[in-house]
């Protein structure tokens, strides 16, 4: 059968999301053949989580200039790039992002749709219709006027930023029952209640400057805590346990920064070269990889003069968690050094818990009270999955999160890297802990592998989210059209069993990660070792992996640059051609 007349490419599919995973999706697919592609969005513009109404002044990510971009579309130098050290801001993704739509999928998105629930379909007996698919109910944003799309296939892309969490005692309800009159929102949605947070809280010049309190140790509390002290408000920043860092007082060379060499640094759950091999499997190498880390948390601590006594010290591991932000190197207008010039107080170790019974502050675990105009609520995500899907179709598909008995079970084989020893699994189950769903490579529920009708982009947590997308896209699609060429498990059976081994590995790679974690973010946590999940990726569809080159010596050190798959559609179309039809 000829590439151009499957009979797969015919059929509908709908691509949820219009954030960076699914905009790359629905581009890989329209040019692998599939002609009948939307995507649905709730938002008014592309973007996802960098669209227009949720970029802010001020908002920087992690990644610098040529990372977190696609391979058929160029990406302006950074504006500010001197002071940022090459960061991306956020107005720079989001430009990005709605060139990228622009250009490829024009009149492909359906913007201000809510999706309100998937189902799949079952033709009745003595139906025209011969096929199965999926029912997607929708509410237009504008008109709230209901509707069904039906279609035969399903990307969900999400993602992991979509469905704000707050604490039960820190919602806007809670505070209305507390009687506190001020703005109380979640970090996620700063940008629509910017205004008023400046209104509410007056400047530190004003006769009677107010306070804002932000919730959170991790990047988006930073965020929004430098955006109201640049703005010359007064806040205080309440946190746990801050998130780890990565920061240097020079820009990181690109052997280093854009290499592979802290995928390398970072057990991976195959242990494909010799390097990693005896950096995770040799008491002497253990010692180095964990001596490297050591160096690098500490390394980043002086790079941002973060003092020894600082409660910013508090912080995730750089080895152990993924929840860790790349800084570059110190800037005066980024949170940490805000934090040393005085202009940001931080109540740490601490938590928030309630509202104040006096309608004007919040309530810490200890007892003590802190006066505020304001709350900023930067504690997290939960999934975007559960409002999306009935349980009958979460067990169904199996997007549920793995039993407590499933889990359970011992492969003790993955847990035998000497880099990894000595650590305390979080299984047998122990309160609050949420196991993994089995997503076949963060991609496919295992339940669901013999479909070829759904899947999943964006639930793979990586440091290159970028390249990452762009290689699933490309995995999915062959997924679609049932590309003979690409490994998959031959069984249901088969593919839960890959996946609860590979859920073991993650449970001692990342311990007690899963339940810090939505699933509709972890079904797959790569972080560092984004390159080897994507050379795993490309080696299920036979295609060349470590592509940044090298020699023996050199490769570890071989920057990663995304123009290496800019050419994976046709390289899929001659495995196609030259792979024969049984």
């Amino acid at each position: 059968m000829g590439t151009s007349d499957s009979p797969e490419l015919s059929k509908t599919v709908c691509v949820i999301g219009s954030g960076a995973a699914g905009l790359i999706t629905a581009h890989t697919l329209l040019r692998d053949g599939f002609t009948n592609v939307d995507v649905i969005s709730r938002d008014s513009s592309a973007g996802g989580i960098w669209a227009a109404q949720r970029v802010y002044p001020g908002l920087v990510i992690n990644n610098v200039h040529g990372e977190f971009r696609f391979s058929h579309l160029p990406m302006p130098a950074p504006s500010g790039a001197e002071e940022s050290g090459g960061r991306l801001s956020g107005d720079d993704m989001r430009k990005y992002m709605e060139a990228f739509a622009d250009r490829f999928l024009k009149g492909r998105i359906r913007f201000n749709m809510d999706v309100l629930r998937i189902t799949r379909h079952t033709p009745e007996k003595g139906s025209t219709l011969d096929r199965k698919g999926w029912t997607i109910e929708v509410m237009d944003r504008k008109t709230e006027s209901q509707f069904q799309l039906d279609y035969d296939k399903v990307v969900l892309c999400s993602g992991g930023c979509s469905e704000p969490y707050s604490p039960p005692g820190l919602t806007q309800s809670a505070a209305q029952e507390a009687g506190f009159t001020g703005p109380v929102f979640h970090s996620a949605h700063l940008r629509q209640n910017m205004d008023d947070l400046l209104a509410a809280v007056n400047p530190i010049t004003d006769e009677n400057p107010g306070r804002a309190v932000v919730v959170g140790g991790g990047r988006s509390a930073q965020d929004a805590a430098a955006f109201l002290a640049n703005q010359g408000r007064r806040v205080s920043v309440v946190f746990e346990t801050a998130d780890a860092i990565l920061a240097a007082k020079t820009p990181v060379p690109e052997f280093i920064r854009k290499s592979r060499l802290m995928s390398i640094l970072s057990p991976h759950e195959e242990l494909n070269t010799g390097l990693e091999r005896f950096l995770h499997n040799t008491w002497i190498g253990s010692q180095i990889t964990h001596g490297i880390w050591n160096q690098l948390e500490n390394n980043s601590y002086k790079a941002l003069g973060i003092p020894e006594n600082s409660p910013l010290r508090n912080s995730h591991s750089l080895f152990w968690e993924a929840r860790t932000n790349d800084e570059g190197r110190a800037n005066p207008y980024r949170f940490h050094a805000l934090v040393q010039a005085g202009k940001i107080k931080l109540v740490a170790p601490n938590r928030v818990e309630k509202f104040g019974s006096d309608g004007r502050s919040v309530v810490l675990t200890d007892g003590v009270r802190i006066e505020t105009d304001a709350v900023v609520v930067a504690t997290g995500f939960k999934s975007s999955w559960g409002k999306m899907f009935d349980r009958n179709t979460i067990q169904k598909l199996g997007l549920e999160r793995e039993s407590a008995s499933s889990s359970a079970i011992s492969y003790a084989e993955e847990a035998n890297f000497a880099s990894l020893a000595g650590t305390t699994l979080p299984h047998p189950a122990r309160p609050g802990y949420k196991f993994p769903a089995t997503i076949y490579r963060g991609i496919v529920p295992a339940a669901n592998v013999l479909e070829n009708d759904f899947a999943i982009n964006g639930a793979i947590m990586s440091a290159n989210n970028g390249y990452t997308f762009e290689v699933a896209a490309h995995w999915i699609a062959s997924y679609f059209r049932k590309d003979r060429f690409l490994d998959l498990p031959g069984s249901v059976g088969e593919a839960v069993l890959r996946t609860e081994r590979h859920n073991a590995w993650l449970r001692q790679r990342y311990p007690g990660a899963h339940g810090a974690l939505a699933e509709s973010y972890s079904g797959d946590i790569t972080f560092f070792n984004w390159p080897q999940t994507t050379d795993a990726l490309l080696q299920d569809m036979g295609l060349r992996t470590m592509r940044s080159g090298g020699n023996w010596l050199t490769w570890p050190f071989k920057p990663v640059d995304i123009s290496e798959i800019q050419d994976l559609t046709e390289e899929r179309e001659e495995k196609r051609l030259n792979t024969p039809v049984w």
